[in-house]
């Protein structure tokens, strides 16, 4: 059986071609709604297949949006994956998604992969600053869009969120049930001095911290991103004679593993332990008791960081990444806190997811 051409509908449809092209693509120019409408009964009934190996060929761009992430296993990267994927669908794009575990060289490995497939754009978590990163992002002179991380050495476009904020919000609520001080777990000796969210939230920490007149000299903890080290380090702190009785996460995920460590060693939460988290991940409300954490308009960002990728009117020709119009190179995003019981709160509150 012949392959159904284009040039096969637009005969059925009485139509060129190049209104079949219109009508597959959505544009560039309008088509009258009868003519769209014999298009794609014409398609319907040759079952006509568009050829988007050819168009992409033809355009140098494809229907796929790159995503890199740090570790989608991680909640928070899981969830953020799955509002690009929802955006990018509602734009009619599909979402090929790379794990860098954190390590600069997959980082590039995924940047030259998608880049080399001519995604319509790439939308990067990435891992901390990478000048190498940055340098294979100029030879491309790809479309970039970073998002939740804004490192140093790439200045791209970015979507953010007020981390900062978030942070401060969290460490005041727990000040003011009454603790003497508020301990912080922050990152890791690798985590970078800027342009990372977890920096950011020991920095709105620790001005919390001042501007209550609280000392934060030996208070602040390094520990890693994830649940289950973070439950071994959290084993070893609150055993000590000078465990904190309140303590602000720059996770949700290290509020997770303090929670099962909390558990262990007999301490009620919130009554010996007041836990905040940052992120607010769906396992948050599931804790016991349920982690306060800091949300943020996941969904939003998440279809922001589309919407630029794919959308010349958001962008200034010939800036570097494309640039964006009207509020400047980085959009950040307000938090939020989001109260449930694990800070010592008796009735949860509602709060953005």
């Amino acid at each position: 059986m012949a392959k159904v051409t284009r040039d096969d509908v637009a005969r059925l449809a009485g139509t060129s071609t190049a209104v079949v092209s219109y009508v597959i693509n959505d544009g560039p120019r309008p088509v009258a709604p009868a003519t769209k409408e014999r298009v794609l009964a014409a398609i319907q009934e040759l079952g006509y297949r568009p050829d988007r190996v050819a168009q992409a060929m033809a355009s140098r761009r494809t229907d796929l949006i790159g995503l890199v992430v740090p570790d989608a296993r991680q909640p928070f990267f899981a969830e953020m994956a799955h509002a690009v994927e929802q955006a990018a669908a509602e734009r009619g794009k599909m979402v090929l998604v790379g794990n860098s575990d954190y390590l600069d060289g997959r980082e590039v490995h995924y940047l030259r992969a998608f880049l080399g497939m001519r995604v319509s754009g790439l939308i990067l978590i990435s891992q901390g600053p990478s000048e190498r990163a940055a340098t294979e992002i100029d030879a491309w002179d790809a479309r970039v869009v970073l998002l939740h991380r804004r490192p140093e050495a790439i200045d791209d476009v970015a979507v953010v969120l007020d981390d900062t904020g978030g942070a401060q919000l969290a460490t005041r609520h727990l000040l003011e049930h009454g603790h003497e001080y508020v301990a912080c777990l922050g990152g890791v000796d690798s985590t970078p001095p800027q342009g990372d969210p977890v920096t950011d939230h020991v920095e709105g920490w620790q001005r919390a911290m001042a501007e209550a007149g609280r000392s934060t000299e030996g208070r602040l903890f390094q520990a890693p991103y994830n649940r289950y080290d973070t439950y071994l380090l959290a084993l070893e702190l609150l055993a000590g004679e000078d465990r904190p009785t309140a303590l602000f996460c720059s996770t949700d995920d290290q509020a997770i593993g303090v929670l099962r460590a909390a558990r262990e060693l007999g301490l009620e939460v919130p009554q010996d332990l007041a836990v905040i988290g940052f992120d607010n991940v769906k396992e948050a409300a599931l804790t016991d008791p349920p982690l306060t954490t800091v949300g943020s308009h996941r969904e939003a960002m998440a279809k922001a960081a589309v919407d630029l990728v794919l959308d010349d009117s958001l962008r200034v020709p010939g800036a570097r990444g494309g640039g964006i119009t009207g509020k400047g190179r980085v959009r950040q995003f307000p938090s939020g806190l989001v109260v449930r019981r694990s800070c010592g709160c008796p009735t949860p509150s509602g709060g953005p997811r």
